[in-house]
C-alpha cells in the first residue's frame, strides 16, 4: 500500500475499491446522519413521516438526475430512514466514462486515486448532501451528516434485485434494522 497523504501531512485510506474509479456503474449507497441523530423523520404506524430537512432531502434525490443529465445518471430507487438513507445510483456511459454500467472489469490496477472528484458516485453523494445541509443551514436546524457514505459495487442482476426487496422492505422493518435506536 502506498503512503499517499493529503496536504503531506494525514494519511486517510479510502473505503473505495481501489480497482475501480466510480465513473459508472450500479452502486448501493448508504449514508447516515452525524451520531445516527433521527433528522429526517419518524416512522408511525409503518409510514416514514418526514421532516422538513427530511422531505428537502426527497427533493435532492429526485432533482440529481436532472441536474446530472450529462452523466446518464438515475437513482430508481430509495428510502429515507429517520437516520440514514438507502440509494440505488446508476451511472451509465457518458462522455466521463467508457464502461457498461453492470459489467465493471478490473484492470488490476488502483483507479481510485485521492484527487479532486468530479463527474462520479462521490460528487453525486455529495452534491446531495450539500443540499440537505444548505437547508439546514438557512433554517437554523441543528442538523449533521456522517463524514463518509458506504457503498457497493452491483454487480448482478440478483444482487441489484436482493438490495431492491432490502430497500423497498427498509421502513417496514425498522425495528431490526442496525440503525434503529
Amino acid at each position: 500500500m502506498s503512503d499517499e497523504r493529503f496536504n503531506n501531512l494525514y494519511r486517510i485510506p479510502s473505503a473505495r475499491a481501489r480497482w475501480h474509479d466510480y465513473y459508472g456503474g450500479i452502486y448501493f449507497v448508504t449514508i447516515c446522519t452525524q451520531n445516527r441523530e433521527h433528522s429526517f423523520g419518524e416512522i408511525q404506524d409503518g409510514m416514514m413521516n418526514l421532516t422538513a430537512i427530511g422531505k428537502c432531502l426527497e427533493e435532492a434525490i429526485i432533482k440529481t438526475p436532472e441536474m446530472r443529465a450529462d452523466m446518464n445518471l438515475e437513482i430508481p430507487l430509495y428510502v429515507i430512514m429517520p437516520n440514514h438513507i438507502h440509494l440505488i445510483v446508476v451511472i451509465g456511459n457518458n462522455e466521463y466514462n467508457r464502461r457498461d454500467a453492470m459489467h465493471c472489469v478490473s484492470t488490476g490496477q488502483s483507479l481510485n486515486k485521492f484527487a479532486p472528484q468530479s463527474k462520479n458516485l462521490s460528487s453525486v453523494i455529495r452534491g446531495i448532501k450539500i443540499a440537505t445541509t444548505m437547508f439546514a443551514r438557512k433554517h437554523n436546524i441543528p442538523f449533521g451528516w456522517q463524514t463518509r457514505f458506504h457503498d457497493r459495487i452491483i454487480r448482478s442482476t440478483e444482487e441489484l434485485n436482493a438490495i431492491a426487496d432490502y430497500i423497498e422492505n427498509n421502513v417496514a422493518k425498522w425495528e431490526y434494522d442496525k440503525f434503529y435506536a
